[in-house]
């Protein structure tokens, strides 16, 4: 028994995290983001056997955190009623741990595969609901799940999993450049910040919601970063170049990552700019405005 499916990366500005709900499946954020046409590929192979089971593998950019993984693996074993041994396979290709929703997208395309693997016929919403369940019960995110569920450029508006929350899409096709410098831990500064998060995110998401700007979300997104103070130096210094080519830019939560939907004629010229930072990955992609789907 098969599955393969695919989620989008996903990338959020700013956002607003709603926590002090009563279960996982309220939980989460407001805010506002897109998907690219960079993400995971995750392909199950799944037969009976007798205990409940499972091997995890990556092939791209690899982690060792398979917490989100287990937690879908176990979900979906709870529904089904022989033991059944799962062989997992994710393609991962974009860096782990950079604000690019990579642990969103591990737990949404691993669910849908499985569920079809499985044959449990879940609605689409269903599937959200355990992807986005294990992302925040592992604390691993709070939005991405139904950002990339839906794909697109969105601004969350109503926290919680897919058939729950609610989104407003902005039609958009613009290319992307993103420039990954360094990781940071969504978990320790989610722990550590998340009152001053949410006094500013709210108001972005309101203003925001009023102009449908891309621009603007791309200038919010660099305030937002500045006010929690996760600009460094290296960033800053991005940000400005990018600026006086008169190019806006915004900062991927939570990474040392730039990001810049980009007017096509000065692609060329963002790339030189960029190729002088070292030590850095630089991925090209699209807006993706399909979302999770299988393969």
């Amino acid at each position: 028994m098969r599955g393969l499916a695919f989620c989008p990366a996903h990338i959020t500005g700013f956002f607003k995290a709603e926590v002090e709900q009563s279960s996982p499946e309220m939980m989460g954020s407001l805010g506002a983001g897109f998907s690219i046409k960079d993400g995971v590929t995750t392909s199950v192979n799944v037969r009976y056997s007798d205990e409940n089971n499972f091997e995890i593998h990556t092939t791209g950019y690899e982690t060792d955190n398979v917490d989100v993984s287990e937690f879908v693996i176990k979900e979906f074993q709870k529904l089904v009623s022989k033991k059944i041994h799962c062989n997992v396979q994710h393609d991962i290709s974009v860096p782990i741990g950079y604000g690019l929703g990579c642990s969103g997208a591990v737990a949404l395309s691993l669910a849908f595969a499985l569920d079809q693997a499985l044959g449990t016929n879940l609605s689409k919403e269903e599937i959200g609901k355990i992807a986005h369940t294990a992302e925040v019960s592992c604390k691993t995110g709070l939005g991405d799940v139904i950002a990339s569920f839906y794909g697109g450029f969105e601004i969350r508006t109503k926290a919680g999993a897919p058939g729950i929350g609610r989104l407003h899409k902005i039609d958009s096709d613009s290319k992307v450049i993103i420039v990954c410098f360094s990781p940071m831990s969504t978990k320790k500064f989610l722990d550590e910040n998340l009152a001053m998060i949410n006094g500013l995110g709210g108001k972005m998401v309101n203003k925001l919601i009023q102009t449908n700007d891309y621009n603007e979300f791309q200038d919010m997104s660099v305030e937002f970063a500045k006010y929690v103070k996760v600009m460094t130096p290296r960033m800053d210094s991005v940000i400005s170049e990018l600026n006086k080519l008169g190019v806006k830019c915004g900062v991927a939560l939570f990474g040392e990552t730039i990001f810049s939907l980009i007017p096509k004629e000065k692609e060329s010229q963002i790339l030189e700019i960029l190729k002088k930072y070292e030590n850095n990955v630089i991925i090209q992609s699209e807006i993706d405005n399909v979302g999770a789907r299988l393969q």
